[in-house]
């Protein structure tokens, strides 16, 4: 395989750019990003539509990664639960050096073979779910062992990697290959590559999201009434698709049943 992502940047003398020259260049850098997505938009569309099926059937997602990517990952599962009602267990993370170490770079994990495997174990994965892997080389270790433990047992698998015909998207059964190319900074991929999987995982739990029924029209009424902002917010949701104008009257038949979506379905069987 060629690890583009080790390949020299396309730029030289970083050090001698001034501020403007650097901001203008990382600018143009990132905006190569969306394209590299949208080439990979069939296989990307192939694994949501797998992921959906799974989750319908009682099934979970658990992403694997390491690094950068695998931080990304948490930061987006984290958001669900409030976002759209979920259930924590919903969406995973099975991050290298484990979640507790989330803000330590716990890097020199990713060379354990065996420790993804076993943390996918502790949280009783079965072939119900889904297990994702996340690398932006495509070689990590911990990603790798884990997906060839899946394949034994019979665990559908994805995975999201930035270089191509890659060890782990040959072990995947819907690899999502996106080649954002060079970094800025040579074989920092924290950088357009970690741009890409953040997209990614948007673009991953948004639609599922949706597909399960957790947004109406452009709207997420599961939301967790956590706060007095979004308390204001799922009012004014409930006002707009229940007809309802006195905006108190709203707010306690929206208190009384914890969601947009219930207050919702009972204003709506009481008419």
């Amino acid at each position: 395989m060629t690890k583009i992502t080790e390949q020299v940047s396309n730029y030289s003398h970083l050090d001698k750019m001034s501020v403007e020259e650097l901001t203008r260049n990382l600018n143009k850098e990132d905006q190569s990003v969306p394209f590299a997505i949208e080439k990979a938009l069939p296989q990307l569309n192939t694994l949501i539509n797998t992921i959906v099926g799974k989750l319908e059937n009682e099934g979970r997602l658990f992403y694997v990664g390491a690094g950068s990517g695998g931080r990304l990952s948490v930061l987006d599962v984290i958001e669900l639960p409030t976002t759209y009602g979920v259930s924590p267990d919903l969406f995973n993370v099975i991050l290298a050096g484990g979640k507790e170490h989330l803000i330590e770079a716990k890097e020199e994990k990713e060379d354990d073979i065996h420790a993804a495997w076993t943390m996918l174990q502790d949280k009783n994965v079965s072939s119900k779910d889904i297990v994702i892997g996340i690398s932006a080389s495509g070689t990590t270790p911990f990603v790798l062992s884990a997906l060839i433990a899946c394949k034994k047992h019979q665990i559908s698998t994805g995975c999201i990697v930035s270089n191509p015909e890659s060890p782990i998207a040959a072990q995947a059964d819907i690899p999502v290959e996106v080649i954002t190319g060079p970094e800025f900074v040579t074989g920092s991929t924290r950088m357009k590559c970690g741009t890409a999987q953040k997209i990614i995982f948007d673009m991953i739990s948004t639609t599922t999201m949706i597909k399960l029924g957790r947004v109406l029209d452009n709207q997420m009424v599961n939301v967790k009434l956590i706060n007095d902002k979004i308390v204001d917010r799922a009012v004014k949701m409930l006002m707009k698709h229940s007809g309802l104008e006195d905006y108190n009257q709203a707010k306690k038949l929206l208190l009384e049943h914890g969601s947009v979506k219930e207050a919702l379905d009972i204003f709506n069987l009481e008419k």
